[in-house]
């Protein structure tokens, strides 16, 4: 009876301490959209997506966070352009396994792949949707790693009078978009695979133009804000 009573006391005294070890994993802070808005590149404009964002979060109890679309847009003579970095806060962001993707802005834009490095934690086996699914790449079926970011690889916009973001993400015609690969590997990779966030304008801005060149609409989200 004795030993019966010293071992549950035990079980007791060692259970909370086993629990304090294991941290608990951060809050969802960065995905990339699970679908499009259906439009090609036409999301509504930035606001639109940024709307698709909150919606997609909220669906999967991440609401609570303000969520912004990682885009860039260009001036267009009237409005300023608008950088995708100076949206998303400062970080850290974490994915749907609570991996920790990049611990702030610099981290996240100060890639050094020219170095054979990965800088930030942006790769094919990190770039999740808000469910914690992993975005199809290169080699299958269907090819969807074209994100839309309209931005430059310092996540800063194109100040060039080509059109970098399907008329500021208001045209599933006219125009191109700038795109980042979710699969992005290391220097030498097969594809080009280099950057997450700028590697290539699209063929178009229309749904069937993004799917050519390896795309379906998707765009990055991160929590501009801190964990309440």
């Amino acid at each position: 009876m004795k030993l019966r009573i010293a071992l549950t006391l035990l079980a007791c005294i060692s259970a909370p301490l086993h629990a304090a070890d294991e941290a608990p994993k951060p809050p969802l802070g960065f995905f990339v959209t699970s679908v499009g808005v259906g439009k090609g590149a036409d999301l509504g404009g930035i606001d639109g997506a940024d709307a698709h964002c909150q919606k997609l979060a909220a669906a999967v109890g991440a609401g609570n966070r303000t969520w912004r679309a990682y885009l860039s847009t260009q001036s267009d003579g009237t409005l300023p352009a608008i950088n995708a970095r100076d949206r998303i806060g400062l970080g850290p962001w974490a994915n749907a396994n609570g991996a920790i993707i990049a611990n702030d802005l610099a981290h996240l834009h100060g890639d050094t792949v020219e170095l054979g490095q990965q800088g930030n934690n942006v790769h094919r086996k990190t770039t999740l949707t808000e469910k914690g699914e992993p975005i199809k790449g290169v080699g299958e079926t269907p090819n969807e790693h074209d994100i839309i970011t309209g931005t430059k690889p310092d996540g800063r916009a194109y100040t060039d009078i080509a059109d970098h973001t399907c008329k500021n993400y208001t045209s599933s015609g006219d125009g191109t978009v700038r795109v980042g690969h979710s699969d992005r590997t290391n220097r030498g990779a097969t594809g080009g695979n280099v950057s997450w966030n700028s590697t290539h304008d699209s063929k178009g801005c229309s749904q069937e133009n993004l799917v050519s060149t390896g795309g379906a609409g998707y765009f990055y989200c991160f929590a501009a804000d801190k964990p309440q």
